[in-house]
């Protein structure tokens, strides 16, 4: 059964969303001063229902990475990521010229949701702004925090994207892989995991994945509907799983996805919509994709991700 979920809105700054005494999440949409980070709305902290932090936040090796949020590294030139760009045959340098962002405009809605209220869902309209100032897309995001089960030990955060082209030429998506570098295809909605998650094991379906970073090759630029991440934490003797998620629909999407993910030096994961191919959003066109992540006290096997998976429908 679901806990009630509690709400604090620090109205131009944060959203909280707690269970109980524990802030289970915080909606960070005022931007980080910094334009070189790619100023943009991320999610962070991320905790498991036992007060368990998930989340990493400017790590000393990417400034620009913020717990979970939406990026784009390629995108027509500009640099929606964040910190150095990738240039083929030049590597990566730090061209802030290509660094765009994406302002928060509004909330439609901020709600507590069932006759319990245990489901928040946060409804937002976004504006992606290239570096020169130019506006190139409309977002609308929905972020929705449900299923805080205390007996699953587990809740789970849904987070939605449509993004409309308001240029008058294409939009074009691609990552470093696309641009020359192999496998480095991060792009899309992205997570990094705090550093005592550093090594830990990455699962698919079928049995696949495996311990460490061989796990985590194992499962690089492939396609799956589902992959989980799970480590023993510092401090505490207790395990950590993370669920990573396709809505069902994604694979109707503009173009197919492929999971970036590492687990050494960095524990990060994302769901990558232009791995190894770029693809276009024309002129007044618009893409959606729907996504999960579920988050866990307790190390979880591929047997217990397909059956929460199974019972929590979408």
């Amino acid at each position: 059964m679901s806990a009630p979920l509690n709400v604090t809105h620090v109205h131009g700054e944060r959203i909280s969303v707690s269970c109980g005494a524990v802030e289970l999440m915080a909606y960070v949409y005022r931007p980080d001063p910094d334009a070189f980070e790619s100023r943009k709305p991320y999610a962070h902290p991320l905790r498991t229902l036992a007060g368990r932090t998930v989340t990493g936040y400017r790590p000393s090796d990417h400034r620009w990475h913020k717990g979970l949020q939406m990026t784009a590294s390629h995108l027509s030139g500009q640099n929606f990521w964040g910190g150095n760009s990738y240039v083929h045959g030049r590597g990566y340098l730090p061209l802030r010229d290509r660094v765009g962002w994406m302002r928060h405009d509004a909330f439609d809605a901020v709600d507590v949701l069932g006759p319990d209220g245990d489901r928040v869902r946060m409804a937002e309209r976004l504006t992606w702004i290239e570096n020169g100032g130019r506006e190139w897309a409309r977002e609308t995001r929905t972020v929705e925090v449900h299923s805080a089960e205390p007996e699953e030990g587990a809740w789970a955060l849904d987070w939605s994207i449509r993004l409309t082209n308001i240029r008058a030429e294409p939009l074009v998506f691609g990552s470093p892989t696309t641009a020359g570098r192999e496998m480095a295809g991060y792009t899309g909605l992205h997570w990094r995991g705090p550093r005592d998650l550093t090594g830990g094991d990455v699962l698919g379906p079928g049995g696949r994945g495996g311990k460490g970073e061989a796990g985590a090759a194992a499962m690089m630029g492939t396609r799956a509907p589902w992959l989980a991440f799970t480590a023993e934490r510092d401090a505490v003797d207790a395990h950590t799983t993370l669920v990573f998620a396709h809505a069902p629909e994604n694979d109707g999407a503009i173009h197919a996805s492929h999971w970036f993910v590492r687990s050494e030096p960095t524990p990060v994961v994302a769901f990558s919509w232009a791995f190894f191919e770029e693809f276009e959003l024309p002129p007044g066109e618009s893409f959606a994709y729907r996504y999960r992540v579920v988050i866990a006290d307790g190390a979880w096997d591929g047997d217990r991700v397909e059956s929460w998976l199974g019972a929590h429908g979408w």
